[in-house]
């Protein structure tokens, strides 16, 4: 089944929505490489005493596993608004089934029926 395009206009708005949010969220940390969905952790320098290198390494080790999985959240969301723009949004990546609206509804960036 078809989306409608009242549907199809609210999950791009949550699409739009998620996509701000992450990029919001890399702010903290990460600074963009210039390629879209591509960030680098950066490294925060408090000091030079062993306990503050410490705290550094520490903090950038939590960040780049953060950085990980944000790039990978950003970049359904961001194959989602493509795959809307070339009208394939909303079918199953693997079976080429319609992927059920309300699936959609709770997770806009599926790319599998489930």
């Amino acid at each position: 089944m078809a989306l409608d395009e009242n549907t199809l206009a609210l999950l791009k708005a949550e699409l739009l929505k998620e996509k701000s949010r992450l990029e919001t969220e890399f702010s903290v940390f990460a600074k963009s490489t210039g390629t879209p969905g591509d960030y680098e952790t950066q490294m925060e320098v408090i000091g030079t005493d062993p306990d503050d290198n410490a705290i550094e390494v520490e903090g950038y080790v939590d960040n780049l596993g953060l950085e990980v999985n944000l790039e990978a959240q950003l970049k359904d969301v961001n194959d989602a608004l493509d795959k809307m723009g070339k009208g394939t949004y909303g079918v199953c990546e693997i079976t080429g089934e319609p992927i059920n609206v309300d699936r959609l509804k709770a997770y806009p960036a599926a790319r599998t029926a489930l």
